[in-house]
């Protein structure tokens, strides 16, 4: 499956999954400074709690707004920091937390800190596949962080349907036997109760289970299982079995 550069993406994180990330990814290491990392959104302003793990896991929160930094990067900016459920001001300084020490380490690749802020990189902290762009806008839009990828014209996407989704448009892509120009493409989620699970490396695997629509105006639309489910019914019939 190949594709032609994409001048502008956006793409949507709630904050479960931004949770996720940061404890199964970013701060997974035994050695990590921060821990158990907790994240929710509450009007419009991101709380994240978690423990100092170099500091007998003293709790902590925070609370204050995401922004794109000048170099394409996503800043979280702190503006309310509690120790111990105390407000504290300068909060890593006070504890001695040198995450900037940490990261040429190479601990904690991806993230920077300036102050009580923390900057990540996206294009080195996300799982594969990795995403090669910079973050021009940021905003949050209920319970999920929006980010918009591209240059300096990038636009917000027009919002196509609700659901799992990944959208293709007015670019050229190939993937097996079909080459679209002016493409009009979305991978569908089929079970849009949980995310979607995308492997490229067994696309075709996902496209052949699932089915596909051609639109009036030659928009093509493609239901995908999940990959997490492609087997999953053959191991139960395995496990039965072995009962």
């Amino acid at each position: 499956m190949t594709f032609a550069p994409i001048s502008t993406a956006e793409i949507a994180m709630d904050f479960s999954n931004l949770t996720n990330l940061l404890n199964s990814y970013i701060f997974a290491r035994p050695d990590s400074p921060l821990t158990e990392l907790s994240v929710v959104i509450e009007k419009g302003r991101l709380k994240v709690k978690g423990k100092l793990h170099d500091k007998k896991d003293i709790p902590f929160e925070t609370e204050g707004t995401v922004i794109p930094t000048p170099d394409g990067k996503l800043l979280l900016h702190s503006e309310k920091i509690k120790a111990l459920h105390v407000p504290v001001k300068g909060l890593m300084g006070l504890f001695g937390i040198d995450l900037g020490g940490l990261i040429k380490e190479g601990k904690v690749p991806g993230v920077q800190a300036e102050g009580d802020d923390l900057i990540l990189d996206l294009e080195q902290i996300l799982p594969p596949p990795h995403i090669e762009g910079k973050v021009v806008s940021v905003r949050i839009e209920g319970d999920k962080i929006i980010q918009i990828f591209g240059g300096s014209d990038a636009k917000p996407v027009k919002n196509i349907r609700a659901g799992n989704y990944m959208a293709y448009k007015n670019n050229r892509i190939r993937f097996g036997k079909l080459v679209m120009n002016d493409a009009d493409l979305i991978l569908i989620d089929m079970d849009p109760n949980d995310p979607l699970d995308f492997f490229l490396d067994h696309y075709k695997e996902q496209l052949s289970a699932g089915y596909s629509k051609i639109m009036p105006d030659s928009g093509l639309r493609v239901f995908i299982k999940d990959y997490n489910k492609l087997h999953s019914k053959k191991a139960s019939a395995d496990n039965d079995k072995t009962k």
